[in-house]
């Protein structure tokens, strides 16, 4: 395979240029460095024959757009990568976290920080390099570079014309994609939508996807008296919003998980025969899962992971009132607040699910505001929570049977050297549905990094193995036949 000799041959080389791009900052409200990020990609790509454009508005980042064609070709694909990465607290790392660093193994494991290395020294495929982004979502960019170098030095063409289309702000919900994708439509006429983005399969087994979940959320905040009140004198007789809260959202599930909100799961749209036949061949992981992840039990009396996965959830993000710890207080506090995350499977409208969870707040007795309270409407009514709705969007999924879908398929096939993990859905959330929507065009998630990244989190890291398999995994799908 053209791509293995080229990587076996120049390893050190490919991992200079993934250093050179994984140390430009990359948090898209940083705009110099995301623009940053955005003139490496050009020059890099021109340097690959591709003809390259900034598409740009006022204040945010730039869509990097390409054109690379094919002589004779007959399809067109277009490939989406984000090139922003999460925000980042340094304290939390090992090391500065746009500073790559290699380590001979994972952290967790013992690995141990060594030198990039020289042209003369063999790779070990399970040295990790650990900076933001290396796996979500900078691991795409380089097997793609690297796919296309690969190629030509073994004078190989591409056989289908490409479409690169690079996001700047994915991590901050893609804000600005639907208008970036409207103002320039005429630019993004593709047969069949390459999404780069996610961890291969728990077992390490490469996998594809063929749609996301849909995301939205709500904030509530639950009021008590109108000040912190000492929990001496008035406990057991003025109302603790931070009780109030978490019998609310208690009430919203049960001890086994199932969301109890009416209606919740009434507009999930059914599995088709290919997706059932996929889920009865995915790997059994889920024992091995719980146990990496120390978990005695998992919701809905242990059902499978990826079962639940095609069902709408309902998480708290996270909750607040009041302090804790050293910082506590003997108080009644006046507020508690929480966040909810919900995210959405094919079938469900952001706010149809928004207005389900605002109906069971209301059954619960609650008052619904949309700003603080003044003091008439504190004593008019009992129970006081404020809700505000967030921005989301909806679940897109592509019929496996796709015939341009089968043949990224048996690409993959080709690239692993054994059947790939199919599965209907990935886990986490992308505004896939401007694609299969409004673009008309099939999805396909093609990802590449180690399920083990850490992505999102401290310690961000990619194993080099994974980037190894990305890179035969471009060479394959652009020389499919």
């Amino acid at each position: 395979m053209a791509t293995q000799k080229h990587y076996q041959e120049n390893g050190p080389l490919i991992l200079q240029e993934f250093v050179e791009l994984l140390s430009i900052p990359n948090v898209g409200t940083d705009l110099p460095n995301i623009n940053k990020n955005a003139l490496f990609l050009c020059k890099a790509f021109e340097k690959r024959g591709a003809k390259m454009q900034l598409l740009t508005s006022d204040g945010i980042p730039p869509i990097v757009y390409g054109e690379l064609n094919a002589e004779n070709a007959t399809r067109t694909l277009g490939i989406y990568v984000h090139y922003d990465g999460q925000p980042v607290d340094p304290s939390n790392w090992a090391h500065p976290p746009f500073s790559p660093t290699l380590y001979t193994k994972a952290l967790s494991e013992g690995g141990i920080k060594r030198p990039f290395p020289n042209d003369q020294e063999t790779i070990d495929p399970e040295w990790r390099i650990y900076a933001r982004a290396s796996g979500d979502d900078k691991a795409p960019i380089q097997a793609i570079l690297s796919a296309l170098d690969g190629l030509k030095s073994s004078g190989i063409p591409i056989t289908s014309n490409i479409r690169f289309f690079f996001e700047g702000e994915e991590e901050m919900g893609s804000p600005n994609l639907a208008s970036y994708i409207e103002q320039h439509r005429d630019l993004l006429d593709v047969d069949v939508w390459l999404i780069c983005d996610g961890p291969v399969h728990q077992s390490r087994r490469p996998q594809l996807m063929f749609g996301v979940r849909g995301v939205t959320g709500l904030d509530l905040t639950v009021y008590g008296a109108n000040r912190s009140l000492h929990s001496g004198h008035y406990g057991n007789w003025a109302p603790n919003p931070a009780m109030l809260l978490a019998q609310l959202l208690a009430s919203m599930k049960d001890d086994e998980g199932e969301v109890l909100v009416k209606g919740y799961y009434d507009t999930v749209t059914p599995l088709d025969e290919k997706d059932k036949e996929a889920l009865r061949n995915l790997p059994d992981y889920d024992d091995q899962l719980r146990a990496e992840l120390g978990l005695a039990w998992t919701e809905a009396s242990g059902a499978g992971y990826m079962d639940r996965l095609l069902l709408p959830s309902l998480n708290i993000k996270g909750m607040k009132s009041a302090s804790v710890g050293a910082s506590a207080r003997n108080i009644i506090p006046k507020t508690a607040e929480a966040a909810l995350d919900l995210r959405l499977v094919k079938g469900n409208d952001p706010s149809h699910m928004m207005d389900l969870v605002t109906d069971h707040i209301r059954s619960q007795g609650f008052t619904i505001l949309t700003e603080d309270p003044d003091h008439a409407t504190r004593l008019a009514h009992k129970k006081l929570i404020k809700v505000k709705r967030r921005i989301g969007y909806r679940a897109a999924r592509t019929p496996m049977e796709t015939p341009i879908v089968q043949e990224i398929v048996r690409a993959a096939n080709r690239a692993s050297g054994e059947p790939v993990v199919l599965l209907p859905t990935l886990g986490g959330s992308l505004p896939l549905y401007l694609f299969t929507d409004e673009l008309k065009a099939p999805v396909v998630i093609v990802p590449i990094a180690n399920h083990d990244n850490n992505q999102h989190a401290p310690n961000e890291n990619l194993r080099l193995a994974n980037l190894w398999y990305g890179i035969d995994l471009m060479g394959e799908i652009l020389t499919m036949k």
